[in-house]
């Protein structure tokens, strides 16, 4: 039974974070039932009905009578905090940073997204000289102090303590009168046919507008985020320009990539 406080906390909220509690009921219990969920979220069998259509268009689910099943290959996993990011890979990241760096050249105009990969490019730019960056994460930032030639620009907007990112509206009206050379962006999931996705809703609207601002978008990211995906979908993978990521990389996406006519760069192990 749940008391009437319960109750009250789950009509009020939003379609995105419901369908995110039904994605961690999928993977915790394998599938779910319309009538089950109908009842826990205190909402219509219709609406259910609709956000798991969603969840199947998404590749997440398969519908079945009476519910869904968990669709495997691209369950999306649930969202680890920057400290947990950051523990993993780092060796690999730092590699994938070093190329991206070199990228970089005097005059050019960068945003840099949140997330543990960007924030290491951050720390190999202290040499930089007469460049703009562009951040909206806070960790980014901090990595950038000790970069003297380096100016640094923030969004602003609400602090997402999970990321240590910013975003909402004023994070994305910040950007609409800048140009941007290029966007080193990091992903949570990738996928030929589904695009670059992400955990959150707002990240995803901000990491959009990154995207109409530069004129280059470059995914920096290990192979581990390929074949799979996340709720929120940014944009099409035929939008990026280039992919950093590792040589682990299945033979499949990197051919996908390249016939998508997107640039690999691939780094060691």
């Amino acid at each position: 039974m749940h008391n009437s406080d319960s109750v009250t906390d789950k009509r009020i909220i939003g379609t995105s974070e419901r369908r995110e509690q039904i994605i961690q009921r999928l993977r915790q219990q394998g599938s779910v039932q319309v009538n089950d969920l109908s009842a826990f979220f205190c909402v219509s069998t219709v609406t259910i009905r609709n956000d798991l259509a969603f969840l199947e268009k998404q590749g997440i689910a398969v519908r079945a009578y009476g519910g869904a099943l968990v669709c495997d290959p691209l369950v999306p996993v649930s969202e680890p905090s920057v400290e947990d990011k950051s523990s993993l890979n780092t060796s690999l990241k730092r590699s994938i940073a070093r190329e991206a760096v070199e990228l970089i050249k005097p005059g050019h105009r960068v945003i840099l997204d949140s997330g543990t990969t960007t924030y290491e490019i951050a720390r190999l730019m202290r040499q930089h000289k007469e460049v703009i960056v562009m951040t909206n994460g806070m960790n980014v930032a901090n990595a950038l102090l000790e970069a003297k030639g380096v100016e640094v620009l923030m969004t602003g907007g609400h602090l997402r303590r999970q990321s240590l990112s910013f975003y909402g509206d004023q994070a994305d009206q910040s950007l609409q009168n800048y140009h941007f050379d290029m966007l080193f962006l990091g992903v949570d999931a990738i996928d030929l046919e589904r695009g670059v996705s992400t955990h959150n809703e707002d990240e995803a609207r901000l990491n959009r507008r990154m995207c109409e601002v530069a004129e280059r978008i470059i995914v920096v990211t290990d192979s581990s985020k390929f074949n799979r995906s996340s709720l929120h979908k940014i944009i099409d993978t035929q939008r990026i320009h280039m992919v950093i990521t590792d040589s682990d990389i299945s033979a499949a996406s990197l051919e996908g990539l390249r016939r998508s006519g997107v640039e690999v760069v691939l780094v060691g192990k």
